[in-house]
């Protein structure tokens, strides 16, 4: 970009000066090995300093931000995205981890800014408005739409947020009852990237500090039990107290709720042979041997402060599931990390594009929870935030619903037996220890020894299956190994779908609440076994006709893909 000519020369050096933005992978990361490797693979370093100055190239605000966004989805993933990234890394990171990313790189320019010289300050902000640009277009191509069903009496839903406004709740959000997703929260106005949707002050949100001190000397007894154990047992009571400070939130809450926790058995047969029957079934015995522990012992010797007809094992599910699908872990300005109920925002329902990332620290200055749009909302849409990077198995068992649009936390996992010891160092398969396989999407690259499954997974079912160094030679012996590598899978994948049975083509409208999420559930996995049996084929047909190829050549040596 040209310089006016008229500029001083302590304009000019103020121009010159050097701005960066540094990018750091923290060593303290669990991931931090995995993470680095993917990082110099890809040509970077675990600490990148980015130079932000103005350049002839038109283009240069958003060649710098490709790059930063490369380095910061790396350094924002988890243990499954970052599996599934070794072949085409920025395809295989969901909406979610854009928005982490795009948020991190946003903060070091805000952080950069406040220090910056005057002109320094011009090119951060012409950055600061690409970053937040670029956050609005993601939100522009995934907006689902919010169909309000009309009807819908939210008379205690009003007087919950009028509770809350005149107890300094600020909010731009209406509650109603969005088809297929239950009770949401609803923008009253436009919302940009940066707006705070709903703030909450602290003396709102339910903590331990609450339960009362003679609840607390009747379970001293009871050597470990945690704060949040304590907090259930105060709302197994508090939710029957006519002067709770939270009897209006109280009264929002369902009589019952549905999730995996409630399945009836009709439920849990349509499951039968899948990894979300075991899942809720270790859950649910978790809790009954939880609530033998305390009961009816704690009924027997403090009835006045557990009345027994209030801890009932049914209440203490009902509370087991409120805690689950309602609860946030929320950082205070003393540093303590907190398992909070807040009333209003439970409304806030999940999403695997949210509008909301950041919500998990008080403001030390307001003394207040903010819900701060990472992207925009639209009057008279749902805006949602992200519960976490769960699968849709979790996401039944502890919040009773499957999200819209594709997860990539839907995965299956597969034992694979193969020797550990001669693994060279940056081996895709020494670093991985569990493997997973989910739904596959062939267009994106598909050769000869790729086939849209994840690398690491076909790197060990070739280490299972031969000792020798696995290169990618197209020599004969190579080609015949693969066939039988993908004929094995596809073996394996042909009982998955047999066990998984049938889907089921009757009408569901009649069909209960916990057989519907059973289906759609086994529906899920059907979807994800289907495709990798396709990768088998589409695999199957690229090597036997290369190696039909090789054959009929019949020429020593090795040609490589």
């Amino acid at each position: 970009m040209a310089v006016n000519k008229q500029l001083s020369s302590h304009d000019a050096m103020e121009l010159d000066k050097d701005c960066s933005i540094v990018l750091e992978l923290s060593e303290s990361d669990p991931l931090f090995d995995k993470k680095k490797k993917l990082l110099q693979d890809m040509g970077f370093s675990t600490k990148e300093e980015i130079h932000v100055k103005r350049s002839s190239d038109p283009n240069w605000i958003s060649t710098s931000l490709k790059v930063m966004l490369q380095i910061e989805r790396i350094i924002n993933s988890d243990e499954t995205e970052l599996y599934f990234a070794g072949d085409e890394p920025m395809d295989m990171y969901g909406p979610r981890n854009e928005l982490e990313a795009l948020n991190s790189i946003l903060q070091l320019v805000e952080s950069s800014l406040s220090s910056a010289c005057l002109m320094q300050k011009n090119v951060l902000q012409e950055f600061h408005d690409a970053i937040v640009d670029m956050m609005s277009q993601s939100g522009n191509k995934n907006i689902l739409e919010t169909k309000i069903v009309e009807g819908y009496n939210s008379d205690k839903e009003r007087k919950l947020l009028q509770w809350g406004e005149n107890n300094g709740v600020k909010t731009r959000l209406e509650i109603a009852y969005v088809e297929g997703a239950g009770r949401g929260a609803i923008a009253t106005e436009d919302l940009k990237v940066g707006d705070t949707a709903l703030e909450i002050p602290t003396s709102l949100i339910i903590v331990e500090e609450l339960v009362q001190a003679d609840m607390c000397h009747a379970l001293e007894k009871f050597e470990g039990i945690s704060s949040e154990t304590m907090l259930l047992l105060w709302s197994m009571k508090e939710r029957h107290n006519g002067d709770s400070q939270f009897k209006i939130y109280f009264d929002t809450l369902p009589e019952e709720f549905h999730t995996g926790l409630s399945f009836g058995i009709d439920a849990m047969m349509v499951l039968d042979g899948t990894l979300l029957l075991d899942e809720i079934m270790a859950a649910k015995r978790h809790l009954h041997a939880q609530y033998d522990d305390l009961f009816p012992a704690l009924c027997e010797d403090h009835p006045d402060i557990f009345p027994p007809e209030l801890y009932t094992w049914e209440q203490f599910l009902w509370a087991c599931e409120l805690w689950y699908s309602n609860s946030m872990k929320i950082k205070f300005p003393d540093g303590k990390l907190r398992t909070c109920l807040i009333p209003i925002a439970g409304f806030l329902n999940h999403s695997l594009d949210p509008h909301v990332v950041h919500y998990g620290r008080v403001d030390s200055a307001t003394n207040t929870l903010k819900f701060r749009l990472s992207r925009p909302c639209n009057a008279g849409q749902e805006c949602c935030l992200s519960y976490g990077n769960f699968s849709s198995s979790h996401l039944i068992t502890f919040y009773g619903f499957v999200p819209q649009g594709d997860n990539l936390y839907d995965v299956i996992p597969l034992d694979i037996d193969a020797a550990q010891d001669d693994f060279t160092e940056g081996s895709s398969i020494s670093n991985w220890t569990t493997h997973m396989v989910r739904a596959t999407w062939l267009s994106h690259n598909c050769n000869i020894f790729y086939y849209g499954l994840p690398s690491p997974f076909l790197d060990c079912l070739r280490r299972a299956r031969s000792p020798m160094p696995h290169t990618k030679d197209l020599l004969p012996e190579n080609l015949k190994n693969e066939i039988e590598i993908l004929e094995d899978l596809r073996a394996i994948c042909d009982d998955m779908m047999d066990n998984l049975g049938d889907a089921d083509l009757d009408d569901r409208k009649d069909t209960n609440w916990d057989v519907k999420l059973a289906i759609k559930f086994k529906d899920i996995q059907r979807s994800i076994v289907s495709s990798v049996l396709t990768s088998c084929y589409c695999g199957l047909k690229l090597v036997k006709d290369e190696l039909s190829k090789c054959l009929a050549e019949d020429t020593p040596g090795s040609k490589q893909i």
